[in-house]
């Protein structure tokens, strides 16, 4: 696995104190919920879910941090439900997708609902409860789209070749739910940007910046474990594709793309201060704006140094072969 590729993210990196509170809680929500069984419980300790949180959410504090580390652990133990038939099967995606997606629109889960969703809704209502309108409409859309793209995930695998790279992008930026993340680095951050701000274009252009680095280094370090899954929404893959080169000279290629992008957000966040001015924000508004790109910048660094060390890439308590199901438990109902 390329776990000696390195990337060049100038952004501090940080860790939250309350990282072994968090690690008890965490383990107690997830059992609490069924994500998690006994026979997986080795496997799943060993991806240290908390230990993503307090790196991407270095500001955040018990119930705070706590949302963060549940909801990391949602992303991936869902994800891999789709490590098996139900992810070669666009039309059954669709649908199981299709119940959580009604939970961010009102609808409240059924006594017999899975594990999947019984937490999600959980994450839901504890992510929405005070939040903003704006906020809680906004992320009701990011989840929607997460939730949305795994079929068309699962389309790219019956497809068994890698799309061209616009079709990635629209796909990838969807399955890897990266923009909630930074929606929920607000919450735990006790800020709300305002509007004119957020619909920037220097802050949009930074937010897809942001959410595209997060992805792209995840696909080089991630890219043995799906590739042998038959995963094809992998920038290494779609540039290997593209270009019909080398696997070394695509893996420069994925590089290229995440330096480009940092470099972009670095050159946006200098305007960042005259913009608040021009848009004749109060100090506390600013002050928010502010926070917001640093949230972003630690967002990206916490990822990275998860994922560079974190036993689910760079070997697991447990290996699943790839010739069977991606996880220990089905915990997502059909």
């Amino acid at each position: 696995m390329p776990q000696d590729i390195q990337f060049d993210l100038p952004f501090p990196v940080a860790v939250s104190p309350d990282l072994e509170g968090a690690r008890r809680r965490n383990l107690e929500w997830v059992g609490r919920f069924g994500l998690v069984g006994v026979e997986s419980l080795e496997w799943y300790t060993s991806w240290d879910m908390p230990r993503l949180a307090a790196l991407g959410f270095p500001y955040a504090r018990g119930s705070a941090l706590d949302l963060c580390a549940d909801a990391m652990a949602f992303f991936f133990v869902f994800d891999d439900q789709f490590d098996g038939p139900l992810g070669q099967d666009p039309a059954g995606a669709a649908a199981v997708c299709g119940r959580l997606i009604d939970i961010v629109h009102g609808a409240a889960p059924p006594e017999t609902a899975d594990a999947c969703s019984r937490a999600f809704a959980d994450l839901w209502a504890r992510s929405t409860a005070g939040a903003p309108f704006g906020w809680v409409a906004r992320t009701a859309h990011e989840w929607e789209y997460y939730l949305a793209a795994q079929a068309h995930e699962a389309v790219g695998r019956i497809r068994g070749a890698p799309a061209d790279m616009e079709t990635y992008l629209q796909v990838r930026r969807g399955i890897a739910g990266t923009d909630l993340p930074l929606s929920l680095g607000e919450r735990a951050a006790l800020i709300h940007v305002p509007p004119a701000a957020f619909h920037s274009p220097q802050l949009r252009i930074m937010r897809q910046a942001a959410i595209d680095v997060t992805f792209m280094c995840n696909d080089v370090y991630s890219l043995e474990k799906e590739e042998a899954r038959g995963d094809m929404d992998n920038l290494v893959l779609v540039i290997e594709h593209d270009r019909g080169c080398a696997r070394e000279e695509a893996v420069a290629g994925a590089r290229e793309e995440v330096h480009r992008r940092v470099a972009r957000f670095r050159e946006l966040a200098l305007q960042v201060p005259g913009l608040c001015a021009q848009l004749g924000l109060s100090g506390e508004q600013a002050a928010a704006v502010d926070t917001y790109v640093q949230i972003m910048g630690v967002w990206m660094s916490g990822y990275h140094a998860w994922q560079t060390q974190t036993r689910r890439y760079t070997g697991a308590a447990h290996v699943l072969p790839h010739t069977g199901p991606g996880h220990f438990e089905r915990v997502l109902g059909a």
